[in-house]
């Protein structure tokens, strides 16, 4: 790890400092405000969550190069995820959610193309219709959950039977069970309340615009633990430090993608500029749209929400609250700057009160 940059702590909306005179970061500038000259461009993820297949490959590569301690593999009654969420030891957590609601009237070539390939086409995987890639089950390959159907009096299967109330056969032979997989990680937040309340600077932006902790400089004081929308950052019970994703920052600084996205099978999670990334994204959700997914949504893309947009976004088949995802998240840390000019103006007022009682005993 580097040191952290001298402005590299945010105070709420992006500071100047640092800056030559006269010049003004741009709104979704994090390394600029931070006080990087000539940095790159911002660095970030977009995770597809409607190409996840829940293989993990993200969480165990994260694991590896990152040196990341095990931590558990215990059945938690939360389908096939036994990481639960994201921690100071999980820094990318795959979630397992069961619906039982149809996915509905998708058409063929809505997918990615050969490995994911980003810019979809007819030619393109159709990640709708093979059976499991957005947890839909076949009547034949039931999921997890359904019961089988009943033998005949011959004890054979009858086809095309129900597969039990968990997973019903909707009318084209599918089952009604759905499975939302979709990887979790640090959101890296333009505006992030973590380095607003670091008192060691542990915490600092990077000149791609991510937010990295130095684990050799927390002191383990856990300002940062609340001061995270999204609830991301953790510390370890040993010695109490903070940790999180860094987005593979040693990685990005010999021009490699994160580990994670390297892993990535059917390239669910996308590395590269924010911007164009922002641009890929927006395309994928008017393909789903038109594909007959009207569920289809961003998540975190937008510059003007309360965490001044993530670095890591996320296509969304549901409600961020179905993935475990705040509806609005706003950083805590907004409103720092008013309660100090509150709080100075009441100091104020109180000085005057007290020079104008003194003065008054004096007369």
């Amino acid at each position: 790890m580097t040191d952290a940059p001298a402005h590299g702590r945010d105070t709420g909306p992006p500071s100047t400092s640092g800056l030559l005179h006269g010049e003004q970061p741009a709104a979704d500038d994090p390394a600029g405000a931070a006080g990087h000259r000539d940095h790159p461009p911002r660095m970030g993820f977009f995770t597809d969550t409607s190409v996840c297949i829940g293989c993990k490959a993200c969480e165990v590569a994260c694991k590896e190069w990152n040196a990341i301690p095990e931590d558990g593999l215990e059945l938690t009654g939360m389908s096939y995820d036994n990481t639960q969420g994201l921690s100071a030891s999980t820094w990318r957590h795959v979630a397992f959610i069961e619906q039982r609601k149809p996915l509905g009237g998708q058409q063929p070539g809505t997918g990615h193309g050969a490995h994911g390939g980003r810019d979809g086409g007819a030619e393109g995987v159709d990640v709708f219709a093979a059976a499991g890639r957005l947890g839909e089950t076949s009547a034949s390959s039931p999921g997890p959950g359904a019961t089988a159907p009943a033998p005949d009096a011959a004890g054979d299967t009858p086809p095309g039977a129900p597969t039990g109330e968990i997973s019903p056969l909707a009318p084209d032979g599918r089952t009604e069970l759905r499975w939302l997989m979709a990887s979790d990680v640090c959101k890296h937040c333009t505006h992030a309340g973590c380095l607003d309340v670091c008192p060691t600077g542990s915490l600092f932006r990077t000149e791609f615009g991510t937010v990295v902790v130095q684990e050799d400089i927390c002191n383990g004081c856990g300002y940062c633990v609340p001061a995270c929308p999204y609830g991301v950052i953790d510390q370890r019970k040993e010695d109490g430090r903070a940790w999180k994703c860094t987005l593979c920052y040693d990685r990005l600084g010999e021009g490699m993608e994160p580990a994670c996205a390297k892993a990535c099978p059917t390239d669910s999670i996308q590395f590269g500029p924010v911007d164009e990334l922002r641009e890929r994204a927006a395309s994928r959700v008017a393909q789903l749209h038109a594909a007959g997914v009207p569920d289809a949504r961003l998540y975190g893309a937008d510059p003007d929400d309360g965490v001044g947009g993530d670095g890591a976004f996320f296509l969304l088949l549901d409600e961020p609250e179905t993935y475990g995802l705040p509806p609005d998240p706003v950083v805590p840390t907004r409103d720092l700057p008013s309660m100090w000019r509150h709080a100075a103006a009441a100091a104020g007022a109180m000085a005057v009160g007290v020079a104008a009682c003194f003065l008054g005993r004096r007369r």
